[in-house]
C-alpha cells in the first residue's frame, strides 16, 4: 500500500428538504385545513478515526464526499425523510485543517473520535406551521435550509513514542530493521527511506513504537531534498533519537545541520528530549571513535551513545536511554514488568 500522509477534499451536507403546502379534503368534512408536512433535514458530514489505516491514500481517489439532501414534506403531515449521514474514515493522528492548510479544525488523536465537519441544512415548514386565527388556510412554506460547502485539508502524523532522526545514509532505517520487526528499504545510497515506517520495539520487557522518516539535508526547511514535510510525523514523540554517521568526517558539522534543521521547523521540535548516538563504530578504531565522540559531545553539549546498527553493538543501552524517557508518558507501565508464568 502507498503512503499518503495529505490530501484535499472537498465535502458537501445535505440541504433540508422543502414544506410542504397541502390542505385536509376528506368527504363530508367540510373546512379541512392545511396539513402540509415539514421537509427532512440534510444529512451530517463527520469525520472519524478508526483503528487499521496508516495512511490517507484512499483520499487520492475520491476527493469528494456530498451528504444526501432531506426529502421534501408531504400532505397528512407527513414529514420527509432525513437524508443520510456521510462519515470519513481516517487514520489515528489525522490533523483537519482549513482550505488556508494552517487553521486547525480538530485532530484525531483516538480511535472513535469524530468530529462535525458540515451540518446538515434543516428541513422547511409546511403551511400547517403558519396556520392563525386569521389566517385559516396559508398556502406559504418554507424551503429547506441549503447545506454547507467547504474545502479541507487531511494531513496524518503518525503516532509514535519515539522518532528517528538523521542525515541521509546515517543508518537510521539499520536500526529499525535491528530492533523492530520493521522492514525498510536499505541500501547504500541516500535517500534510500522515501516515506515513514514504523516499527514496534521491545526493551526489558517494554514496548514502544519507533517511526524512521527520510533524511533531512541542509536546507530542508527551505524545500531542498525531500524537504521538511515528514518532520511532522516524529512531532507527537516524546524523544527523538538523533544518529550521526560515525564514518562521517565531520560529525560535528552532521549534528549541527539536523539541529538547525529541527530549529527551523518548529521550536516544539527542538525543546524536546533527544538522545544522541555515534553510529556505525564497527567501521571505525578506538582512537578514531574516542575523537569523533568528544567532537560531538562538545558540539552538542550532552552524552553520546556510541553503537552499531548493523553490528548490534550498543543498541540495548541506546534502547534503555529511549525508555527513559518515554516511561513517565506511560500509565502503570513505568513499575517492573510481570515475570514469566512458571509451573
Amino acid at each position: 500500500m502507498k503512503f499518503l500522509d495529505l490530501a484535499k477534499v472537498y465535502i458537501r451536507s445535505g440541504g433540508g428538504g422543502a414544506g410542504c403546502v397541502s390542505f385536509r379534503r376528506e368527504k363530508f368534512i367540510e373546512y379541512g385545513g392545511p396539513d402540509g408536512g415539514d421537509g427532512g433535514k440534510g444529512g451530517d458530514v463527520w469525520a472519524e478515526a478508526v483503528d487499521g489505516l496508516n495512511t490517507l491514500i484512499d483520499f487520492r481517489y475520491q476527493q469528494h464526499f456530498f451528504a444526501k439532501s432531506g426529502q421534501h414534506g408531504m400532505g397528512s403531515q407527513m414529514t420527509g425523510k432525513s437524508g443520510d449521514d456521510i462519515v470519513l474514515k481516517v487514520p489515528v493522528g489525522t490533523e483537519i485543517l482549513e482550505e488556508d492548510e494552517d487553521t486547525v479544525i480538530a485532530d484525531l488523536t483516538e480511535v472513535g473520535q469524530r468530529v462535525l465537519l458540515a451540518k446538515g441544512g434543516n428541513g422547511g415548514w409546511g403551511n400547517l406551521h403558519f396556520k392563525t386565527s386569521t389566517n385559516r388556510a396559508p398556502r406559504n412554506a418554507n424551503p429547506g435550509q441549503s447545506g454547507i460547502e467547504r474545502t479541507i485539508w487531511l494531513r496524518l502524523k503518525l503516532i509514535a513514542d519515539s522518532g528517528l532522526l538523521g542525515l541521509p545514509n546515517a543508518g537510521k532505517s539499520t536500526f529499525l530493521a535491528a530492533v523492530s520487526n520493521a522492514r525498510p528499504k536499505i541500501a547504500d545510497y541516500p535517500f534510500t527511506t522515501l516515506h515513514p515506517n514504523l516499527g514496534v520495539v521491545g526493551v526489558d520487557g517494554y514496548e514502544f513504537v519507533m517511526a524512521d522518516i527520510p533524511g533531512l539535508i541542509e536546507g530542508a526547511s527551505e524545500g531542498r531534498g525531500l524537504g521538511d514535510q515528514f518532520l511532522g510525523h516524529v512531532e507527537r514523540s516524546n524523544v527523538l533519537l538523533h544518529l550521526v554517521d560515525g564514518t562521517s568526517e565531520d560529525v560535528a558539522g552532521d549534528a549541527r545541520t539536523i539541529l538547525n534543521e529541527l530549529d527551523a521547523y518548529s521550536p516544539v521540535l527542538m525543546d524536546k528530549p533527544r538522545v544522541t548516538a555515534l553510529n556505525k563504530i564497527d567501521a571505525l578504531d578506538d582512537e578514531t571513535i574516542a575523537e569523533r565522540k568528544a567532537a560531538l559531545e562538545a558540539e552538542i553539549g550532552g552524552p553520546v551513545h556510541l553503537m552499531s546498527g548493523v553490528a548490534k553493538i550498543g543498541v540495548t543501552e541506546v534502547l534503555r536511554a529511549l525508555w527513559v524517557e518515554i516511561a513517565p508518558s506511560r500509565k502503570g507501565e513505568d513499575q517492573e514488568p510481570d515475570a514469566p508464568w512458571q509451573p
